[in-house]
């Protein structure tokens, strides 16, 4: 066996940039628990996760000090540099286990802040350096479900926006209409996104091996869209604007709950397909974590 600090530096080198979805599969895991009554175990997946993210950040930081040039290309991916987009979801993920488990507003305020600034700096920095690429891949090559934790990722800052809603004070209006168009740009992202993967599924081929679990991530954009608009409902009393625009948010957010619900079915006959019919062997994958987070 290699030195520990060889195979950590290994570790860093090869880190997937999709591995948030890890701290995005407990808080969502410990989120339900609560709802349910189960504090057993929500509140250690808090502690735990917490863990889970200050590990990645440490990791992050230094695969960039120390394998920089590895960081940068994966950015320009087009397979891998969407996965970045974890990072903003499991952050505000996060600050939603502090607000509703932990019920500390500061810690929350300060995870929405930090979302939000990744989420600038990603979404602008990915979709520019996608652009701006010479040689690109093929559709069937560049795209996968990991393309839409970008809707994740902008509507997990809107669900934080409604969550802290209270703690805002002055800002509540400003704070619900930024919600608002946070939603309304999730649901943008994903439209556009998943026209491209439904031509990738019908018109190029698709071998078992290729069929990754981020593609449920197609439900599960859709899912925490309808979690989106739901909370924006829930708001809307408190908002002229909000309530004025209630029946069309209510429709649009019934839409995504139908669409998320369609997904289902197909996903769990896609993956019989792959495990059953033809036999894939099961082994662990960073990727996993994306199956968790829509179920």
């Amino acid at each position: 066996m290699p030195p520990v600090r060889e195979r950590i530096d290994a570790a860093m080198a090869d880190l997937s940039p999709a591995y948030f979805a890890m701290v995005m599969a407990t808080g969502i895991v410990s989120i339900a628990s609560y709802f349910l009554g189960y504090l057993i175990f929500a509140v250690p997946l808090v502690w735990l996760n917490a863990v889970f993210y200050a590990v990645l950040w440490g990791m992050t930081m230094g695969r960039i000090a120390f394998h920089g040039d590895r960081f940068w290309a994966d950015m320009g991916d087009h397979a891998r540099g969407t996965g970045f987009f974890t990072m903003v979801a499991g952050t505000c993920i996060l600050g939603n286990q502090a607000m509703i488990i932990m019920r500390s507003p500061r810690t929350a305020l300060f995870l929405l802040a930090l979302g939000i600034v990744l989420w600038i700096i990603l979404i602008y920095a990915i979709f520019t350096l996608f652009t701006i690429r010479e040689n690109k891949p093929s559709i069937d090559k560049g795209i996968n479900g990991t393309w839409l934790v970008v809707t994740v990722a902008t509507q997990s800052v809107s669900i934080l926006c409604g969550v802290v809603l209270e703690e805002l004070s002055s800002f509540k209006d400003l704070a619900l209409f930024f919600s608002l168009c946070m939603f309304l740009i999730g649901c943008m992202l994903y439209l556009m996104v998943i026209t491209l993967i439904f031509y990738r599924f019908m018109f190029f081929e698709m071998k078992p091996a290729e069929l990754g679990h981020p593609y449920w991530i197609n439900m599960g954009a859709v899912a925490i869209t309808t979690l989106a608009g739901v909370t924006l409902i829930t708001n809307s009393p408190s908002n002229g604007l909000l309530e004025s625009l209630l029946p069309f948010t209510t429709g649009f957010t019934l839409f995504f709950w139908a669409t998320a619900t369609w997904w289902i079915p197909f996903l769990l006959l896609l993956g019989i397909w792959r495990f059953i019919v033809h036999r894939e062997m099961f082994s662990y994958d960073p990727q996993y974590w994306g199956m968790v987070f829509p179920l």
